[in-house]
């Protein structure tokens, strides 16, 4: 086996932090190194002691319905109906809990980050984000390219 490169060692993290997800609809995992060192995870799902979500046809009580598959939202949009927090947003606030600095670092996540994820990375002051696979919002090219932060798709 050969040793992978530090790309293939972070997004392989990532990957393992998206095994946690509780979204139905697409795991997310994300974290955060400085000076190659991660520092903080994250993946998506509901808040700390907030049910998780169910598909429209089950009938628990322990869970809510999601909202995004009852109303067949497409993905990309509406972000705001979600019960979730996405994974890189999760990721940014573990490190906030904790206080641990972020600013410099970089951010890999399974899926390119959304416009609401990317202002949060612009502004907690990352400096670069690798991602895997494309994630369908237009805006998030417009405001990378007026911002000083890099996104670059990770390949092996």
């Amino acid at each position: 086996m050969t040793r992978p490169t530090k790309d293939e060692y972070f997004m392989q993290m990532a990957d393992l932090a998206a095994t946690r997800s509780t979204c139905l609809r697409r795991k997310v995992g994300a974290i955060i190194v400085l000076d190659d060192q991660i520092v903080a995870t994250g993946y998506n799902g509901a808040p700390r002691k907030v049910a998780h979500c169910k598909y429209p046809d089950q009938t628990d009580d322990e869970h809510r319905v999601c909202i995004r598959m009852l109303l067949n939202i497409r993905s990309g949009t509406r972000h705001e109906l979600c019960r979730g927090l996405h994974a890189e947003q999760n990721c940014i606030i573990q490190a906030a809990r904790h206080g641990i600095k972020i600013k410099g670092g970089v951010l890999y996540c399974n899926f390119k980050p959304c416009i609401i994820c990317t202002k949060m990375i612009i502004n907690a002051g990352l400096k670069e984000v690798v991602y895997k696979e494309d994630y369908a919002d237009d805006m998030v090219d417009y405001m990378v390219k007026e911002s000083s932060i890099t996104y670059r798709r990770f390949t092996k």
